[in-house]
């Protein structure tokens, strides 16, 4: 591989020729060896769009020429518009503050924006104008979990909510088996059941919309511990409204500084709400998994689309692959939250020290939330038939039903019919006619399953 030399405050160092980061993010590619693992695309473009707004205000406020400030924003339309990231090498696990992945992209930028202006551009003297990692890198946490809630999270909520109520439109009439700690229960309607599920994710919504106003107060003029030295004293109100207009969001300077560098609160209440919905996506799989066990020695109550063999050894056999996987995304979310747990405690006075942490794992969540969502939306949900014979077979053995008679016959009795209609595996309603004065017309009105369902 070939090499040149770059040079910061610190020494020479070679870089690999064709790279256009410098000397600070190499430095941070040699000493970040415990994982390889980058950090994420949203993250490193929303830096970009930090600093081509930075770039744009400074030039407004007159401490950047026109020139320069073209430049850099040409420079970060492009990378912007690039799916090719590989100039963006630094880890996660890093710096607690993140510097090295705000400086890989001030001297990506840097580099193009020489290139482009034939002038030379220095990544901290230009494109780090009036800025420091420890404002930076939290407007980025804040500006890409909030640009991945807008474009994709909330987005594929909406999506499985509503293939939720096509479903509910075309089954939830039909009457099945109500249960509790997984024992039979009082009859429930599938408009019932998908109803629970899609007020969850209604809920999971408007938690996560309320985290929305916090996230949107910006932590950039803050500077390096939140007095705003070094920055132009209306950078940050002018920045906020750039930041908006480029990327159609509502975001306004923050009240305190302090906060935002020191704490990641707003990062922490933003995961406990991720939290929640994992914790609703994971019983609606767990549902799906229990209605479609079978086909024969299971509830067998649903049959999910056959996706793909489910056994190597078992010729015939179909899993929820589906509901299984979501299963699986849940538990990382929940992972990602302790993580983020953990990370939001480290604000050491004036600045949080695991903010690349907090940033990967929030969009990590996001990320497996949105596409859990769609999975379920479009190859579970969507797709499944309902076994209406088999449930309405279930339905009329189900002694369960004696509940309803109560109030005429007392609770000691029905507790006796219903176990007779259990040791005998006959139908509720022949042994209610047997040990009862009630006519079985009436028994056969009072035991209707379709009417216990409307109780509320």
């Amino acid at each position: 591989m070939a090499f040149r030399l770059e040079r910061d405050s610190m020494g020479e160092l070679q870089v690999p020729a064709e790279a256009l980061y410098q000397a600070q993010t190499q430095r941070a590619v040699q000493n970040f060896q415990i994982s390889r693992k980058p950090m994420p695309v949203g993250f490193i473009k929303a830096l970009l769009q930090i600093k081509k707004a930075a770039a744009l205000t400074n030039a407004e406020l007159g401490l950047l020429t026109a020139a320069q400030a073209k430049a850099i924003s040409q420079a970060a339309e492009q990378l912007l518009n690039n799916t090719d990231l590989s100039q963006f090498p630094v880890p996660v696990l890093q710096t607690g503050s993140g510097t090295s992945s705000n400086m890989n992209v001030n001297e990506v930028l840097a580099t193009l924006a020489s290139e482009l202006s034939g002038a030379k551009i220095h990544p901290n003297d230009q494109v780090n104008l009036g800025q420091s990692s420890n404002d930076t890198i939290p407007t980025a946490i804040q500006l890409s979990s909030l640009l991945a809630l807008q474009q994709q999270l909330l987005p594929a909520i909406q999506g499985l909510q509503q293939a939720i109520s096509e479903k509910s439109a075309t089954v939830g009439h039909i009457v099945k088996t109500g249960r509790t700690h997984l024992m039979d229960a009082m009859p429930v309607t599938f408009a019932q059941v998908l109803g629970g599920w899609h007020s969850q994710l209604q809920h999971a919504t408007q938690q996560l919309q309320q985290q929305i106003p916090l996230l949107s107060q910006l932590a950039q003029g803050g500077t390096a511990v939140g007095t705003g030295i070094n920055a132009h004293p209306g950078f940050a109100a002018r920045f906020a409204q750039q930041l908006s207009k480029q990327t159609g969001l509502r975001l306004s300077v923050s009240p305190d500084f302090f906060f935002n560098l020191s704490s990641q609160d707003g990062a922490l209440a933003l995961s406990g709400c991720l939290k929640t919905l994992a914790a609703a996506l994971l019983k609606i799989a767990n549902d799906l998994r229990w209605m479609n066990s079978g086909p024969l020695a299971g509830l067998a109550e649903i049959s999910l689309p056959a996706l793909q063999p489910g056994s190597s050894i078992m010729p015939g056999k179909v899993n929820p692959v589906i509901p299984e996987a979501v299963a699986m995304a849940c538990a990382q979310v929940f992972g990602c939250d302790t993580a983020i747990s953990i990370a939001a405690q480290s604000g050491n006075f004036e600045l949080n020290v695991m903010l690349p942490l907090v940033a990967d794992n929030l969009l990590q969540a996001i990320a497996l939330l949105s596409g859990s969502c769609d999975a379920l939306a479009n190859q579970a949900i969507a797709g499944f038939t309902v076994n209406e014979p088999h449930i309405t077979a279930s339905l009329a053995q189900n002694p369960i039903l004696v509940t309803a008679l109560n109030s005429r016959i007392g609770y000691e009795q029905a507790a006796r019919i219903a176990k007779q209609a259990y040791q005998q595996q006959r139908p509720i309603l022949d042994v209610a006619a047997e040990l009862t004065d009630i006519s079985r017309e009436e028994l056969a009105t009072l035991l209707d399953p379709q009417q216990l369902t409307n109780n509320v």
